[in-house]
């Protein structure tokens, strides 16, 4: 038995009903922001070859790797992935119609992680909270952005459909950590010379 299905074949089966890989946000904004992903996942390794000390090396670290996760998420659709083993598993173990308790759980866990890492980086970066901030902020508005994309409830969805100057506000937010980002490690980059 594996996760109530019979084999690990059987597990996936079911998920490749709802999920297969393929190119998640194939439209121009999806593109520009997995570019803008790239961007900063560049800068931040830029970043990490000047040694910065202490908790800003692990800050940098970080944004180093979560733009390579999510870059690559935004166009592989991973948590929709994440989200048909859930209901794959819901279903054999017999708990789908309690499934509401294990997303609240879930959404509860994610948000608590969030925080969690983000007053221990404010903590941790006391000393150095000048130079990094914007990234910081980068990193919380970003942060942001995934719960609030997690959470998945219909009005929030709706208002990141809306139109702000002909692109969706969804690909404003998402980019708005990306940009600050990406501006601290341009000046930090531009004072290390």
């Amino acid at each position: 038995m594996f996760f109530g299905f019979s084999s690990l074949s059987a597990l996936r089966a079911c998920i490749a009903r709802d999920w297969t890989p393929q190119i998640g946000d194939p439209e121009i904004t999806g593109w520009l922001t997995v570019i803008s992903y790239l961007i900063c996942l560049v800068l931040a390794v830029m970043v990490l070859r000047r040694r910065p000390a202490g908790a800003a090396r692990g800050l940098w670290l970080a944004i180093a790797g979560l733009m390579a996760f999510l870059g690559l998420n935004k166009q592989l659709d991973l948590q929709t992935a994440l989200t048909a083993t859930g209901r794959c598993m819901a279903h054999a173990q017999g708990w789908y119609d309690n499934r509401y308790l294990v997303q609240i759980a879930f959404i509860a866990g994610l948000v608590l992680g969030v925080l969690i890492a983000l007053v221990w980086a404010s903590r941790a970066l006391r000393g150095h909270l000048r130079r990094n901030g914007l990234a910081l902020l980068g990193l919380a508005v970003l942060c942001g952005f995934v719960l609030v994309r997690a959470v998945g409830f219909h009005h929030v969805d709706m208002l990141l459909s809306l139109d702000v100057a002909n692109l969706k506000f969804n690909f404003w937010f998402e980019n708005a950590g990306l940009v600050l980002i990406a501006i601290n490690a341009l000046m930090l980059l531009r004072r290390g010379r």
